[in-house]
């Protein structure tokens, strides 16, 4: 297998490469460097047409794209140990924070990077009004997960889990551009403190 990424920041290609560590998977990594168009390349659009990272290609030439969809084939293949769940109700639950994660947090993250962030300007039209409004947005959702994580230890419970990856590598990313966790949502800095220790979170 070959996995086609970007170094960090990107959050995307990074939540595969934690989620790789945590099950102690190798294989082999194949730079895209995105600054350099390198993934809308005639050739790695075969790969995936949208143009986007990750893109986790099998032997027999499959190409899987979509971080979580990777993320669900890699644990098909190596159950153990388990990052989205045993039982329906910890599958259920890991899956709905997940969608919360991206929905609430990253999205207005991204909005941010993508309209009012001077590394994005060259690449598409900015509304910078539409981007700076979302500071708010990505302020509440930090504060709301605070509150979520004042009686347990990671995003969807007692264990870690695939939506703290997916929590982590959006914090970080938000960090990145200017967006960090407040100063005053002490549960979420002890989470993050806690996960950042984790040796995947280098990846």
């Amino acid at each position: 297998m070959k996995l086609y990424g970007e170094h960090n920041p990107a959050p995307n290609p990074r939540r595969v490469r934690i989620f790789l560590a945590e099950k102690g998977i190798e294989v082999e990594h194949v730079h895209i460097p995105m600054r350099q168009g390198a993934h809308k390349a005639p050739e790695f659009l075969t790969k995936n047409s949208l143009g986007q990272v990750p893109v986790l290609e099998l032997d027999d030439g499959t190409c899987i794209s979509e971080s979580v969809s990777i993320c669900r084939y890699l644990e098909a293949l190596q159950p153990e140990p388990p990052l989205f769940g045993s039982t329906p109700l910890e599958i259920a639950t890991i899956d709905m924070w997940i969608r919360r994660v991206e929905w609430q947090l990253m999205s207005p993250i991204g909005q941010i990077w993508r309209h009012a962030h001077p590394y994005t300007a060259a690449l598409l039209t900015q509304y910078k009004d539409f981007g700076e409004s979302n500071r708010a947005h990505a302020d509440r959702a930090y504060h709301w997960l605070d509150r979520e994580m004042a009686d347990k230890a990671f995003i969807a419970g007692d264990s870690f889990s695939a939506a703290d990856i997916m929590a982590l590598s959006i914090v970080d990313f938000g960090t990145f551009i200017g967006t960090p966790i407040p100063d005053d949502c002490g549960h979420l800095k002890a989470w993050h403190e806690r996960v950042s220790a984790r040796p995947s979170a280098v990846a």
